[in-house]
Parts: structure tokens; C-alpha cells; sequence
């Protein structure tokens, strides 16, 4: 049960449910029940169109309550993100099945969703609150994210909680070749001479995007910039991150900004291209993003929030400046020196992405996650 399914697939819980479904489905019957359009592999549900242009907590709700009802022959149900969170505790509730629930990230640790959601925010919350609670197994998607799971909800017992990782597709996510006239940085008009940075994600608080933007101002002067930031949250912060990147355009040459969102092979290109990929997120319970440079074979500098620091290894696959949001103003700037020297050091960027994209492989398997989870589906079944 999930939002987000190809081909409607804009953050890191896509990702993880479009990859694990297509590995479990070697090792067992999985439907998926999804929102939005029609789709020939998974039901949709439906949101009541009586809802139309209601506060979108509720059409999501009213969705959840349509997965329920298709979800009768369910012998475990498994829910992803609060948005398909009611719908696994209800059908838990209705046919007397075990909710496997993976936290991907916590509404208490986003309180800006409330820009957002509005009210909804505080219906969200409620969701959340609820279906982990109740659920029969936690999965979190990190260490990290296990300890903000077990703080967030301190009366759920840590045994029925399971740390299983994000994963990524190295054949999909490898190194390739950029240029040539169909490349998408010769129509970005990115010159391949000189360094690229690369920023992959969406305009949310949560990415941290005003941050790179504003140490931005101090990178070297070669340094290139390409964003590929789109889908913001709310009108107010699409304001705000296009006035700071029309600032810094003002302010130094070299500022790609792309909206759209790319399809994989182009941000493949963009990844692979660039000498270091940041990640600036002020919260983060892994970050697939990073897996994603690191397959690419590109040297990551990331905050140190959340599962970072288990994606990211200091100093062997990139670098971690420390997030404090009493200081983000130090933060900004140790952000910048960290993309600094290692621009000013390509043979050490290269080793981090060589290192990088080894550990992708050897650590990162989707297949070996797969095997994980349906463990823990047999574990509260036996």
C-alpha cells in the first residue's frame, strides 16, 4: 500500500517501493494498491470526488479507505508512508491480517509540513501516531530512523521495530558518459572544462536547498552549479528558493536551475558528469539520493543527519559537515569549503566515487533487502 508507484514516482519512498515490489515478486505474490492515474500492474484507489479541492489529508484518507476495500484476500498487509498508513491499520482491523509498516519519515520531525497541509498536518500526525503503534512490525529504512521511530513514539515496543536499509540498482545507477549533442548538459549549456556540483531533490524544507543555495556564493568561481530541484511544497518556499537562485545567477556565472523532473538516464548523465554531488537535508532518515551519486561513482559531501551517515562513509566515500540549525550559517559555509577542497582535489573526489559505487554493491542490494522484508512478513504470520 503506497502512494507513490511508476510511473508517479517524485521521492525516495517511490523508489524504494517500485524497486522492492519488482525483487519480492520473485519471491512471492504481491498486488500493489497505489493513488492516482490507472496503472496495467496495480490497483488504484480511488479518492471520493466528493472531495474534490478538500484539505488533501482527507481525499487521502477517503483513498485509504478504497485500499481497504480491495484488500480482502491480503494475507500481510504492508504500508509505506503515512499516506497509506490508515489504510494498512483498517485492513489489519477488518480481516484480522498482521501491518508490516516501513517508517520512511516521521511527521513530528516535519513540522514545516504544516505549511502544507495546514490542518491536515495535525491529521496526518494523528495517522502516523496511530498505525505505528499498532502495527505488528516497524520497518525502518536506518539505524538512524529507527531511534527517531522509537523517541517519536516511546510506548512502542523497540523488539517489533527492524532496521531494514534503502537499497539501489547498480546496473540501472552507473557511471556513463556525458556530452555529445543529446546530452542534457549540452542543452543545459553546462561547460564539461570546468567543476560541476549536482543537487538532486525536491524545494521542502526538508532538502535543505536554501542552505547549498547560499553556500553556493562561496564555491570557487569555477565551480559550476546544477540544480535539479522541482515539485516545492507550497507557492511561499517556490518564492523563496527562486529568489536566492536569481541572486546567486546575479552573483557568479555557471547556475543551472532545472524544474522538471528529469527522467532517471538524464540525472544518471547529470550525476555522473558532476565532480561531487551535495546533499544538504536537515533531515534525512537515509537519503536513496545519495545511494544514487555514489552508484554513479560521484564523491558526495552530505549533512550528517539521519541515515547519512550510514549511507555516507567521512572521508572514504565523501564528506559530512555537521547540521546544527541554531547555526546554519556555519553550516553553509563549512558546506561550501567541504565542496571546495574537493574540487581542488579530483583524484581524491575520484577515489570517494570509486569507493562510493563499491560500496553500493556490496552493501546496498535490493534483492538482499527484498529477502529481509519478507522475512519479517513470515515473522508475523508464523
Amino acid at each position: 500500500m503506497t502512494r507513490e508507484y511508476p510511473p508517479e514516482v517524485y521521492g525516495g519512498a517511490g523508489v524504494h517501493v517500485t524497486e522492492l515490489v519488482a525483487q519480492l515478486r520473485r519471491l512471492c505474490e504481491v498486488d500493489v494498491h497505489c493513488m492516482g492515474a490507472p496503472r496495467p500492474d496495480a490497483m488504484v484507489a480511488a479518492t471520493d470526488p466528493a472531495l474534490a479541492g478538500a484539505n488533501p489529508a482527507l481525499t487521502t484518507l477517503s483513498a485509504d479507505l478504497n485500499m481497504v476495500n480491495a484488500a480482502a484476500q491480503a494475507q500481510v498487509v504492508h504500508s509505506h508512508t503515512w499516506y497509506a498508513g490508515m489504510a494498512g491499520h483498517l485492513s489489519a482491523l477488518l480481516y484480522g491480517v498482521p501491518h508490516v509498516l516501513t517508517a520512511h519519515s516521521l511527521e513530528p520531525m516535519r513540522p514545516w509540513k504544516a505549511e502544507q497541509l495546514g490542518g491536515g498536518y495535525r491529521i496526518s500526525s494523528w495517522v502516523e501516531k496511530t498505525a505505528v503503534e499498532a502495527a505488528d512490525a516497524v520497518i525502518a529504512v536506518s539505524a538512524g530512523m529507527r531511534e527517531d521511530v522509537l523517541h517519536a513514539y516511546p510506548t512502542l515496543d523497540p523488539s517489533r521495530v527492524h532496521v531494514v536499509l534503502n537499497g539501489i540498482d547498480t546496473d540501472k545507477w552507473r557511471p556513463v558518459d556525458a556530452g555529445g549533442d543529446e546530452s542534457v548538459l549540452t542543452e543545459l549549456g553546462v561547460d564539461l572544462s570546468r567543476p560541476i556540483v549536482a543537487f538532486v531533490g525536491r524545494i521542502t524544507r526538508q532538502k535543505g536547498v536554501a542552505h547549498l543555495v547560499a553556500a553556493a556564493h562561496h564555491f570557487d568561481p569555477g565551480i559550476q552549479l546544477v540544480l535539479c530541484a522541482g515539485a516545492p511544497d507550497t507557492p511561499e518556499i517556490a518564492e523563496e528558493v527562486a529568489s536566492a537562485v536569481q541572486r546567486l545567477a546575479e552573483a557568479r556565472t555557471g547556475v543551472f536551475w532545472v524544474r522538471e523532473m528529469l527522467p532517471q538516464p538524464k540525472i544518471d548523465e547529470i550525476l555522473s558528469a558532476a565532480t561531487t554531488f551535495v546533499c544538504p537535508s536537515v533531515y534525512e532518515p537515509l537519503g536513496i539520493v545519495n545511494l544514487e551519486a555514489m552508484a554513479c561513482a560521484t564523491a558526495v559531501v552530505a549533512s550528517d543527519v539521519g541515515g547519512i551517515p550510514e549511507v555516507v562513509a567521512d572521508g572514504q566515500t565523501g564528506l559530512l559537515v555537521h547540521y546544527d540549525a541554531k547555526d546554519t550559517a556555519t553550516f553553509e559555509r563549512q558546506l561550501a569549503e567541504a565542496v571546495n577542497s574537493l574540487v581542488a582535489d579530483p583524484q581524491r573526489a575520484r577515489e570517494y566515487g570509486v569507493a562510493g559505487r563499491q560500496r553500493c554493491i556490496d552493501e546496498f542490494s535490493w534483492a538482499r533487502i527484498a529477502e529481509q522484508t519478507l522475512q519479517i512478513y513470515r515473522s508475523v504470520t508464523a
